[in-house]
């Protein structure tokens, strides 16, 4: 079973800036309390590689259950 795009260009480039953010941000701002959490860093890291692969692939299953569709074309 073969799943179509679900998300269109402003999205997708929105999920990439924001992922690639995510993925930085511990890395740039590495005096923050907040990374010495592991949860955080690593969270921050998985969001972010998953914001980015479902702007790559522009497939988004949360985007699938609830009936969304960004894209513009069915």
């Amino acid at each position: 079973m073969v799943k179509s795009a679900n998300i269109g260009t402003a999205d997708r480039v929105l999920r990439f800036i924001v992922g690639a953010i995510l993925i930085a941000l511990p890395f740039v701002m590495p005096h923050l309390e907040i990374w010495a959490n592991p949860l955080f860093k690593y969270g921050a890291f998985a969001v972010g590689s998953v914001m980015i692969l479902t702007g790559f692939i522009r497939f988004c299953p949360a985007y699938f259950l609830i009936g969304a569709n960004t894209c513009g074309s069915k």
